[in-house]
């Protein structure tokens, strides 16, 4: 059985694992937070990052984006990446954009962690952009489209709602849901899949 290092608060995490579930593939939570000294992921992932998926022969995959192609290979079961070449980079397109809208978040994160006389407000409020910037993308690249990329849910949909939830969970303030209607209706229709609901970042 494969198994997934990764914490319950990480959006990349999150994604793999909705992914894991509407593919319908077993494996076993492996809770590991890379900030730990006692942490076992840099033992499978050089950079000390999350997720780590271990397969069955123990090899380790790492990278979300590396990851979830893989698991959409390992059964043709509810296929979320569309195989037509144009379809199917339109799909790791908006995958890339909504992880870096999260990406920006996490880093602002860190940096609001840090002591207060070693914050840098000018990265805090360059992330921060960025993440603007990236929510606008996102709502005037959905327009009134049921889905992302097309009819059809995929891992469009699952990285955009994993972005849009990891805001909801650790930026309250800003009020996407308000600004972007678009986005907050795709989000509360993701929401009623049980892969989101499973998955609810906590901590």
């Amino acid at each position: 059985m494969m198994k997934l290092l990764g914490s319950h608060t990480s959006p990349f995490v999150r994604k793999v694992r909705i992914v894991l579930a509407e593919k319908k593939i077993e494996y076993e939570f492996i809770v590991d937070n890379p900030w730990d000294e006692a942490s076992r992921v840099p033992q499978y992932n050089p950079l000390g990052k999350v997720p780590v998926l271990l397969m069955e022969d123990g090899s380790p995959l790492f990278d979300s984006r590396v990851i979830v192609d893989y698991l959409d290979t390992v059964t043709p079961l509810s296929r979320l990446i569309p195989e037509p070449n144009r379809q199917r980079i339109e799909t790791k397109r908006w995958e890339a954009l909504a992880d870096g809208v999260a990406d920006a978040a996490a880093s602002a994160l860190l940096e609001s962690r840090r002591k207060l006389a070693e914050q840098s407000k000018s990265w805090s409020e360059r992330q921060l952009g960025k993440v603007k910037l990236g929510l606008e993308c996102l709502a005037n690249e959905l327009g009134d489209k049921p889905w992302c990329n097309g009819n059809a849910y995929g891992l469009a949909d699952i990285a955009t709602g994993v972005c849009l939830g990891y805001l909801a969970f650790r930026f309250p303030k800003i009020d996407w849901r308000k600004q972007y209607p678009a986005l907050d209706k795709l989000y509360e229709k993701l929401m009623q899949r049980q892969s989101f609901i499973d998955t609810v970042p906590n901590g």
